[in-house]
């Protein structure tokens, strides 16, 4: 391994074989706490083999998985988290939900990497390592740059992951044409988005037209009352862009409206927020080209194939970011003698896993991804 000034960026599990360091002789133990009972069980038990594959590459007997069963409940989070404490773990990957962070500060001795991509008001010693909104913010940000975008209007559900999405605009500073909070109500929101796009002015504008040449004594008002009849609107856009803070049917909804008043992709861009290479987009021809922030797509695919042959099953989205948090856990510690203490994830590093680059500083982690776009028949990676 070869150190590159302050901030390090290393082969994702190649630690134990290109340094001459020895191992340390004590186990080093990792904590899991994920739901292994219960309505979830499924994402805890996919999360489990996830870090098993990634022990599996490290190849160091020494290093240790706990796993512990939540439940999904925030009372029995604090409870097995102090049986990983009284079992000497310090630093745990987990809880899954935000929700049972809620007791964590309890133990402030031990860090926990929860897998939650919310970052506000969680407790001091938990750190989100989930594909966080800032990430992906940073990303598309740089999107607009390379094509010149000046004028993105940011379209926010008013959900619970309101709040993430507006600290993250400021933490980034993304500028914007205009910020636009809708309601997730579908039988409201055609109505919203048709104020948003000035579309009942556009289409008074199209209908003022053609009665303006019907009454006019232009000799060629035939063909061109003709060529106004095939258009919805009349009227320029005072935007380049859309970015739409949602996800699955509901993000089509808000597309459909949007295209309903007549802003198709050939006059703006569409981009949307980690969409892990959905291909229901693929079938949405519409919308093509849709731009996404996203993990590295070759890597993923073959963590999947990895993951079935094993397992013989296919993995849980999440468990992705649990396969590359073991590797990204050893390395600190690695690179901190073994030792294990509060600070572990304060110093400024950087680190290369499956998922992408993982910024790690002041116990916050971002990471750099790349960007794709659903279009024609597959998704293309643009940066």
């Amino acid at each position: 391994m070869k150190i590159i000034s302050q901030f390090l960026i290393t082969i994702f599990f190649s630690l134990i074989l290109t340094h001459e360091r020895a191992y340390s002789s004590e186990n080093i133990k990792i904590g899991l706490m994920v739901p292994l009972t219960g309505e979830y069980k499924s994402i805890g038990k996919s999360i489990l083999n996830a870090t098993k594959l990634a022990i599996n590459k490290i190849n160091n007997d020494n290093v240790l998985i706990v796993p512990k069963d939540t439940k999904g409940n925030p009372e029995i989070t604090l409870k097995v988290a102090k049986e990983l404490r009284d079992n000497d773990v310090q630093i745990v990957i987990g809880p899954l939900f935000y929700k049972n962070l809620i007791y964590l500060n309890e133990l402030n001795k031990m860090i926990f990497l929860t897998l939650s991509n919310k970052v506000l008001e969680t407790p001091s010693n938990v750190i989100s390592a989930g594909i966080n909104a800032e990430s992906q913010i940073n990303t598309i940000k740089k999107f607009k740059k390379k094509f010149n975008l000046e004028r993105t209007i940011f379209l926010i559900p008013d959900s619970d992951y309101k709040l993430e999405i507006e600290n993250a605009i400021k933490q980034t500073k993304l500028k914007l044409k205009d910020k636009f909070i809708y309601n997730t109500d579908p039988t409201k929101l055609t109505s919203q988005i048709e104020n948003l796009t000035r579309y009942p002015q556009r289409k008074q504008n199209l209908l003022d037209e053609i009665k303006r040449i019907e009454n006019s004594d232009d000799p060629n008002k035939e063909k061109k009352i003709e060529n106004l009849m095939k258009k919805d609107t009349i009227g320029g856009i005072n935007f380049d862009s859309v970015i739409i803070a949602d996800f699955d049917e509901s993000l089509k909804s808000v597309a459909t409206s949007l295209l309903y008043t007549d802003i198709s992709s050939k006059r703006i861009n569409y981009i949307g927020l980690n969409q892990w290479f959905d291909r229901s987009l693929i079938n949405e021809k519409s919308l093509h080209p849709f731009y996404f922030p996203s993990i590295n797509r070759d890597n993923y695919e073959e963590y999947k194939k990895e993951y079935f042959d094993i397992f013989d099953e296919e993995p849980n989205q999440i468990s992705f970011v649990s396969y590359d948090l073991v590797g990204l856990i050893y390395f600190l510690i690695y690179k901190n003698d073994f030792i294990i203490d509060e600070k572990i994830f304060y110093k400024k590093n950087k680190f290369k896993g499956k998922i992408g680059i993982f910024e790690i500083n002041k116990n916050k982690i971002n990471h750099i991804l790349n960007f794709y776009s659903a279009e024609g028949e597959d998704f293309k990676k643009i940066f």
